[in-house]
């Protein structure tokens, strides 16, 4: 008798039916997510696909449900860690469930980039948009677009009263601050973002929140980019200030910058300054020293982002659902007690 594992052709729908001993309309309920399967029925249909390499036909899954296996990303054209590790998260977390994404990128985060790439998705028939849209210019643009059409914000303006995913960036803050007054320290200055991003607004407000609840002096602020340059140049100025013993950098670049500077003016990290960051970028632990930060969960917004689209799509649920998610402390080498 033929074995049904192998055949000479792209393995069809019939084929994992028949090597999984269902119907062809089961096979079609277990690709669809229906819930009336049995699970010992539905493992046996994963595993038929699995042993066969199948791969859904989604042209023709798209006319059976109805709905696009495509899902419309808008970002800008940034090698920025955070906006980077959001769009490579979403992407797995969407392969994951079975969509593709067509990604749009912009020069600019403006009303008139936001709406071509909204146009060319909504041509493309995608079941719903994604903006990572982290600028004041991006929430503007995408109050245009057209109701109906699903779309969820990743990093957008917490007070807009629209889907959007993001971290906690106000807690996080706060941790990052608290963990150096803890330290001992009377006080904590920050290095700061652009002030168009709604990250850098929120680990603002988390670190003079911080300082307020602990009754200490709120610095001024030292504005920056996000670039290790930028984080540079603040660090020869703070270095020079004696009364400086804890910075908050807004990101790890930004911190890669201060020590750098603290080395060559000869203060030394941690015992001089100490020094925390946000975003845990991959070389954080190799840099000397070994930088403690705050470590966003790219995955756990990408996932939320997902739920919250797919619910828009299946459910026409299209109201003002949010979903933060709170980053952790990752304590390294970089804080200490002040100097004596």
């Amino acid at each position: 008798m033929d074995n049904p594992a192998k055949v000479s052709r792209d393995p069809a729908m019939t084929d994992v039916a028949r090597l999984a001993g269902v119907s062809h309309q089961t096979v079609s309920r277990v690709l669809n997510g229906h819930p009336n399967v049995r699970e010992q029925t539905r493992l046996r249909v994963r595993a038929a696909i699995a042993q066969l390499g199948y791969r859904p036909n989604k042209a023709a899954r798209a006319l059976v449900t109805g709905r696009s296996q495509l899902i419309g990303v808008i970002a800008q054209n940034s090698s920025l860690y955070g906006p980077a590790s959001l769009l490579a998260a979403f992407e797995l977390a969407a392969a994951e469930a079975g969509f593709s994404v067509s990604l749009r990128r912009v020069k600019v985060l403006d009303r008139e980039s936001i709406a071509s790439a909204v146009e060319h998705h909504r041509d493309s028939r995608v079941a719903g948009i994604v903006a990572i849209a982290p600028t004041a210019s991006a929430n503007e643009a995408l109050a245009d677009v057209p109701a109906g059409v699903p779309l969820v914000t990743i990093d957008g303006d917490p007070a807009r009263s629209a889907p959007l995913v993001t971290v906690d960036q106000t807690a996080g803050a706060f941790l990052a601050t608290r963990h150096l007054l803890d330290a001992g320290h009377s006080t904590v200055w920050h290095v700061s973002g652009p002030p168009d991003w709604f990250d850098s607004a929120g680990r603002v407000r988390g670190w003079t929140q911080a300082l307020e609840a602990a009754g200490v002096e709120v610095p001024p602020l030292v504005a920056a980019d996000w670039s290790a340059a930028s984080g540079y140049r603040a660090g020869q100025m703070l270095a020079r200030m004696p009364e400086v013993t804890a910075v908050f950098a807004a990101n790890d670049h930004l911190a890669l910058g201060l020590l750098r500077a603290m080395h060559e003016r000869g203060r030394r990290v941690p015992h001089d300054v100490s020094v925390v960051g946000f975003d845990d970028v991959p070389e954080a632990a190799y840099f000397i020293p070994p930088l403690t930060t705050v470590r966003p969960d790219f995955d756990a917004v990408a996932r939320e982002t997902l739920s919250l689209l797919l619910a828009q799509v299946s459910e026409g649920e299209v109201g003002a659902s949010q979903r933060t998610i709170v980053p952790a402390l990752v304590s390294r080498d970089s804080v200490g007690p002040p100097p004596a």
